[in-house]
């Protein structure tokens, strides 16, 4: 079982002080996060991408390669890399270059994105998000594992006898997790490849969760990758932490009043209700994820979100202590209990290296 945390980027003002960090300090919060992040123990740090504000992460490689040079064992992640708009055979060189970098300590999360405009921003039709999405994965996925790639599409120029370079590190491609919140079509391809199924379920409750991921776990049977619960699951989630939970509430409802996804809808109890949002002491966030497995059944990766809403770097950094110090070790016992031996952990470069190095399956065109 893998924990981390996933950072969205956003520069937002600090509700209770009024300050707005510069770009430049929200870049250095959130590289200082990451170090933070290994420092106290957790497995993964994943950044979003986005190209527009109030966001900054709009190069996920160059923060992560440098990240990468100031850490040892920490797995550097996307929490989406918009599988859309970039060209896929950019996505194949810059992750491959980052894997050589990182010594194999990388993965990343296709998805869509949330934000319609950075459609045309990129020359491309928001109504063609999904065929786009199976499109471009395809030809990653073969950029991947075939030396000598020819292609033709509907969305970009055909490629006669190209290679992608570097090649990935070892002959074994960054593993995948295919993000999404609401589209079956992506829990269906993350099956069709065998790869990894990352629902960011902050905002949607357990119900409307548990839907998309017995489909993914369905079909990864169907499509012959292994049985329903050896499927590779992941889970998204925003936790806030006090020894008190009056306290954890109070302090943090100035933030999500205010925060540009959560203010002007439910109020703060409503959303932690409904949604895995987790406001309160550290034994809750314990009770609360481990919640998930009865919901979801045993999983692989938990990524927390920690830095959001314009939460002071001084705050975060104190959240993550008690994550790591508190937290997390509970959960690695907890999880581990129970767990039955066929339910595979996640991947890595090291175990797909031991498992047998280069994959041709899942070459032909998913529509």
């Amino acid at each position: 079982m893998q924990f981390g945390i996933f950072s969205v980027s956003d520069v937002t003002t600090d509700p209770t002080t009024g300050r707005t960090p510069t770009e430049a300090e929200r870049i250095k919060a959130m590289v200082t996060i990451a170090l933070k992040a290994e420092e106290v123990g957790l497995d993964v740090f994943a950044t979003g991408e986005h190209h527009n504000p109030p966001f900054v992460a709009s190069s996920p490689t160059t923060m992560l390669g440098y990240v990468a040079a100031r850490t040892k064992d920490l797995i550097l992640s996307t929490s989406t890399t918009l599988i859309t708009t970039n060209d896929p055979v950019k996505i194949a060189e810059d992750f491959a270059m980052l894997q050589h970098l990182a010594d194999g300590r990388v993965d990343l999360m296709m998805g869509r994105g949330n934000t319609g405009p950075v459609y045309p921003w990129f020359g491309q039709d928001i109504r063609q998000g999904i065929p786009l999405a199976l499109e471009n994965y395809n030809l990653l996925h073969r950029l991947w594992r075939e030396d000598v790639v020819d292609w033709e599409g509907k969305f970009r120029t055909p490629l006669q006898g190209f290679t992608s370079t570097p090649r990935p590190l070892d002959g074994v491609p960054p593993f995948v997790w295919h993000g999404s919140i609401r589209s079956p079509e992506i829990a269906e391809q993350a099956a069709y490849y065998g790869d990894g199924f990352f629902h960011n379920n902050i905002f949607w409750p357990a119900t409307h969760t548990k839907k998309l991921i017995s489909l993914y776990r369905r079909r990864f049977e169907h499509y012959g990758h292994g049985k329903a619960d050896q499927a590779i699951v992941g889970l998204g989630g925003q936790v806030f932490m006090r020894k008190n939970s009056q306290d954890a509430v109070r302090e943090f409802r100035p933030y999500f009043d205010n925060a540009p996804v959560y203010g002007g809808g439910p109020s703060l109890e409503e959303f932690t209700r409904e949604t895995p949002l987790t406001v309160g002491s550290p034994q809750e966030v314990i009770d609360r994820t481990l919640g998930f497995r009865d919901s979801f059944g045993h999983y692989q990766r938990q990524l927390f979100l920690m830095d959001h809403a314009g939460l002071p770097l001084k705050t975060v950094l104190e959240q993550l202590d008690i994550l790591g110090e508190e937290v997390v070790p509970v959960l690695r016992k907890e999880f581990a209990a129970g767990r039955p031996a066929h339910v595979p952990d996640a991947p890595t470069h090291s175990s797909l290296l031991a498992a047998g190095g280069r994959e041709t399956e899942g070459t032909e065109e998913l529509s």
